[in-house]
């Protein structure tokens, strides 16, 4: 009996201790992070639930919304989809992360957009002078966020795992590949995985590619 109630009160502990951060991507929403609650059933599951658009408007917020969310765990694990995890690379590099798990991260920012920019036709004079561009397919080319993610140096050594879509019409292998390497994260393929994980199968396989890693 004192056994069992010694493992209940340290379950209880961990619970109260250990906390998983979510951060959506572009579109997404803070809950989310409901569906990762089943994967980590000894700790708190948060959604971060932020404004930025940029990654500059990231690093003015997210450490605040983190030592908020986070500032009362002992352990702190996170989750990043897409922008997110480039958000979350650029804002949070400095804070007390124990580990990260990135689903298609964006990792070569300047060359999304200069991608973006080819598909529309527009010239880095024609940016340059404009200074946003809207595209038909509903984002908007800056200058000045082309300019600082040329700049930005990421510097994000927190243990990470980085699970990529082999579809993934964002980001190539290639360059995930060699981010992977550059800051000694574990690179997990998806045979015909997209950028967007949302099917039963691919959130099928992101549940796995998880417990497998715990």
């Amino acid at each position: 009996m004192q056994e069992n109630r010694q493992k209940i009160e340290l379950l209880e502990k961990n619970v109260m201790n250990s906390v998983i951060l979510y951060l959506h991507g572009q579109g997404g929403i803070a809950e989310e992070a409901e569906h990762y609650a089943s994967l980590f059933t000894n700790c708190d599951v948060v959604g971060l639930n932020y404004q930025a658009t940029t990654p500059w408007e990231a690093e003015a917020e997210f450490p605040k919304l983190f030592d908020a969310a986070c500032g009362q765990y002992e352990s702190v694990k996170l989750i990043a989809s897409s922008l997110g995890a480039y958000f979350a690379m650029s804002a949070l590099a400095e804070k007390n992360i124990e580990e990260a798990f990135f689903i298609s991260p964006v990792v070569n920012m300047p060359k999304l957009i200069e991608n973006m920019m080819r598909l529309t036709n527009v010239s880095e004079d024609d940016l340059r002078e404009a200074g946003t561009v809207e595209t038909y397919f509903g984002q908007t080319l800056s200058w000045k966020y082309l300019s600082y993610a040329r700049e930005q140096e990421i510097n994000w050594k927190i243990s990470t795992h980085i699970l990529y879509g082999e579809k993934d019409n964002f980001t190539s292998l290639k360059d995930v590949s060699k981010f992977a390497e550059k800051i000694g994260a574990t690179l997990t393929v998806m045979k015909n995985g997209e950028h967007w994980f949302h099917t039963e199968e691919q959130m099928n396989f992101l549940g796995r590619w998880i417990m497998d890693i715990k």
